[in-house]
């Protein structure tokens, strides 16, 4: 038994790396033992006759949307020229293996040094699109596109909030169809879909009973602020932030053009971030009246969403923010 499992390890090793030269077009490929994982995927890096990658694997019927989706945030992000992420190469299906998702490997330690170059070039990313409304050449209509035209990004000025495709934040597919009201978006796309896989879970009547009352008080906390659709990271803990020598570095990313102020909502939930941070990024786009209670309902998304992940240990975080809201 113990010897046809390691026959059959060795024979799926090669047969996996068979399959990546072929996708990779190399001759060479060498795993160079810096294997990671997640409670998301698995994920290697290889030495190829060119370049390093690193390759995540998911099995999960879901992994398609979630690399796809990641791909394209990825991309999204690099276009912007204003922080480092991994340059993504492919998804591609394996008959045994499920879903593979090749892009480039940048070598990458904690983020200790580089927290305010990471806080300003944020900041530079959440204001990217505005500048693009300055060149009338980039401007994308509102007129010219529909609410569910996907070809909006990558073409300049976006006015909508949305994305291009579903992006996951875990493993759990966002909608993002674009609107052109953010309230409508936010307490659709994000706190109301959240609400429903709950319900379809748990059934939880103190959530049933809360989500009308603060559903009514949302346009509330907007009052007076003007809100510029802004390309998020969307799931920016500090989890998902490093770097190298060269500066910050953010990855695994679940895009989507949003209010700018929903990226710091994650951010502050388990620490990692300091001071410096905060305040480069502060500098360059400042508090608007009424963000304490919005960073509030922006948080509530994060426990909804951990609350479907891991279960009720995320409930009572979720419930007393409702609370505190109403």
């Amino acid at each position: 038994y113990y010897v046809y499992i390691s026959v059959y390890g060795f024979d799926m090793k090669r047969v996996m790396e068979e399959f990546l030269k072929r996708e990779l077009r190399t001759v060479q490929l060498v795993g160079l033992g810096r294997s990671s994982g997640s409670c998301i995927s698995d994920g290697q890096s290889y030495q190829t006759d060119s370049s390093t990658v690193f390759v995540k694997y998911n099995s999960d019927c879901k992994a398609k949307t979630m690399f796809s989706g990641e791909l394209a945030s990825l991309n999204a992000i690099i276009n912007t020229h204003t922080v480092r992420a991994p340059k993504p190469m492919k998804v591609v299906e394996h008959p045994e293996k499920g879903w593979i998702f090749i892009m480039e490997h940048l070598e990458m330690t904690g983020l200790r040094k580089y927290q305010a170059r990471l806080g300003e070039q944020l900041a530079r990313l959440h204001l990217h699109n505005a500048s693009l409304k300055k060149d009338d050449r980039l401007r994308v209509s509102g007129t010219a596109k529909s609410e569910g035209d996907e070809s909006l990004t990558g073409v300049g000025y976006v006015d909508k909030f949305g994305f291009e495709c579903q992006t996951s934040c875990g493993f759990i597919p966002m909608p993002n169809d674009w609107h052109s009201n953010w309230i409508d978006f936010y307490t659709r796309q994000r706190l109301q879909a959240q609400i429903d896989l709950i319900e379809k879970e748990y059934s939880d009547r103190e959530l049933k009973e809360l989500w009308p009352r603060l559903q009514r008080r949302i346009p509330s906390f907007f009052e007076g602020v003007e809100i510029e659709p802004a390309l998020l990271h969307g799931d920016l803990w500090s989890g998902n932030a490093a770097e190298n020598e060269n500066g910050p570095v953010i990855f695994d990313p679940a895009s989507f053009y949003g209010h700018h102020e929903f990226e710091l909502a994650i951010a502050g939930m388990f620490g990692g971030f300091t001071t410096q941070f905060y305040d480069a990024y502060h500098k360059l786009v400042p508090k608007a009246a009424g963000f304490a209670l919005r960073h509030k309902l922006y948080t509530l998304f994060h426990y909804l969403n951990h609350w479907n992940h891991f279960g009720t240990g995320y409930r009572s975080q979720s419930i007393a923010i409702m609370r505190e809201l109403l």
